[in-house]
């Protein structure tokens, strides 16, 4: 079982634009049964975890909201009743990473994100490995992919059409 933080970026590193649009990322050709695509990670996965703005963004893009997959979403906002999977959270990244690896019985942790979330597991010492899906695109300014400094050792990297894959394990 591992802990990953699995996002596309830009080259710039951003993971959203400053109005949280995702637009750049959508609108690139990927193969999703390419290396490191989204089909093959999710079926790894046992619970995962993400913020309150992706949690929104998920609410205001996807008809059909999450799924089965045991989520916590971090925030101390107020949002409308969601799915039997999904429970909000407001405590300490330690306690809700312990309630995901009991969830998760085995399998692995997904951190959604934002970068600030995935820095607080990572300065817990609960983030294992870092998998970016780098766009052919800058944006300039936005939310960072990771705002401090983290150190990763390369383990892999492929081309899935339009993005360059990379695999990374935490150092430290």
């Amino acid at each position: 079982m591992a802990t990953i933080y699995y996002t596309g970026c830009t080259l710039d590193g951003f993971i959203a634009a400053d109005d949280h649009s995702l637009d750049w990322l959508t609108s690139r050709d990927i193969d999703e049964e390419g290396p490191m695509a989204y089909p093959g990670f999710r079926e790894r996965l046992g619970a995962c975890v993400m913020g309150a703005s992706t949690w929104q963004w998920i609410l205001d893009h996807d008809d059909d909201p999450w799924g089965p997959l045991p989520t916590w979403v971090l925030t101390h906002r107020t949002f409308p009743e969601a799915p039997p999977s999904v429970r909000f959270d407001r405590d300490d990244v330690r306690r809700v990473h312990a309630a995901m690896t009991e969830a998760a019985a085995g399998k692995d942790l997904w951190v959604v994100g934002g970068g600030d979330l995935v820095g607080q597991f990572h300065d817990a010492g609960l983030l294992d490995e870092v998998w970016l899906q780098y766009a052919p695109v800058t944006l300039g300014g936005g939310a960072p992919v990771l705002p401090r400094h983290v150190e990763l050792r390369l383990e892999e990297v492929g081309r899935n059409r339009d993005f360059l894959c990379g695999r990374y394990t935490v150092v430290g």
